[in-house]
């Protein structure tokens, strides 16, 4: 619920004259502290907040289109993610603060994420699959079809660590847009699929969602927590994960604020160590576009303010404690007191 409190916090910041999209975001101009982009909306989210340390813009491209699925590698230090109309993968450097090309074409890439053995699995929009890059470079199909029928388009994967099988949603979205080249009509219902990591065996866990797009397991793999962008939806559903199935299906939170006319969508989602819900959030504008935090319970506890709609977000730096959030056009970051459950 937005609280009386809520309220009061974005009362403040607005009448203290800030603006997010008036921001000078080039970094010429400092930041005040505490940074009036990080909202508390509830005492929850003062612990992850740290006083002396901005949102970053640090990266943006007018070329690019869509940028989406990010994924941190810790050992190269490097964060990849995809620009999803651009057919491009592109990797920020930790070292340098550089983004380079670092795949393309790259079959309309969107979710990217690492297994425990470091290897890279992406979902292509273009090529309808989800592919692994093995340490010698070469690419493996590990799913681009399920009961003889062609998948959607996968969206976005995350692995499950306690036994490396993987899961990935499959909405319509690269098959309904000509930026893949690929319109078609679906084969499939828009479901959420499990890969066994040592049969590779493709089973469907859900499809009792309209167009299942992020996702992400709780910190003690208890929950899958998915987000729905279907007409009319605009919420965060979780499952209770039972071994490789799922059950007891049931809305999380509605990305509905009180005070905005619209309605936003979650995108990407990423849990904590305290199973707080990181979500990123857009399409309604000043105030709302950028990444809303919620409780175990469901309450929205805080905000990070962004000048572009939201599209993915991923912990990592050395400590996990660094959310870095692909927007549209641009890639931000700020630290917080939060650690990435995985």
């Amino acid at each position: 619920m937005f609280s009386r409190r809520s309220f009061l916090c974005l009362a403040a910041t607005t009448a203290a004259g800030y603006s997010v999209t008036k921001r000078d975001w080039t970094g010429a101009e400092p930041t005040r502290y505490p940074d009036p982009a990080i909202v508390s909306l509830d005492p929850r989210f003062d612990k992850y907040k740290i006083g002396n340390t901005p949102v970053r813009r640090l990266y943006t491209n007018p070329n690019r289109l869509w940028n989406e699925g990010c994924a941190w590698n810790a050992v190269g230090r490097y964060l990849v993610f995809s620009d999803v109309p651009g057919d491009m993968q592109l990797r920020w450097l930790e070292d340098s603060n550089e983004v380079t090309v670092f795949r393309k074409p790259s079959g309309n890439s969107n979710g990217n994420t690492f297994d425990y053995q470091g290897r890279q699995i992406s979902c292509q929009h273009g090529h309808r699959r989800v592919v692994r890059y093995e340490h010698d470079g070469s690419e493996v199909v590990l799913a681009d079809h399920f009961e003889g029928k062609r998948l959607n388009s996968p969206n976005d994967v995350v692995v499950n660590r306690s036994d490396n099988s993987i899961w990935f949603t499959d909405p319509t979205y690269g098959i309904t847009r000509s930026y893949t080249g690929t319109k078609a009509s679906p084969e499939l219902s828009e479901s959420v699929y499990r890969i066994d990591a040592k049969s590779g065996q493709i089973k469907r866990v859900t499809d009792e969602i309209k167009k299942p797009n992020g996702l992400c397991f709780s910190p003690d793999l208890k929950k899958l927590y998915i987000a729905d962008t279907g007409d009319g939806e605009h919420d965060i559903k979780v499952w209770d994960v039972d071994n490789a199935s799922l059950k007891n299906g049931r809305r999380f939170v509605s990305m509905h604020m009180d005070g905005f006319d619209l309605i936003g969508h979650s995108d990407g989602i990423k849990a904590d160590t305290d199973g707080n819900i990181w979500s990123s959030a857009g399409w309604v504008g000043d105030g709302y576009d950028g990444v809303h935090v919620f409780a175990p319970d469901g309450d929205r506890i805080g905000q990070i303010l962004l000048p572009e709609n939201c599209a993915n977000l991923c912990f990592g730096g050395k400590k996990r404690n660094r959310l870095f959030m692909t927007a549209s056009q641009s890639l931000y970051a700020v630290y917080t007191d939060a650690v990435g459950a995985y």
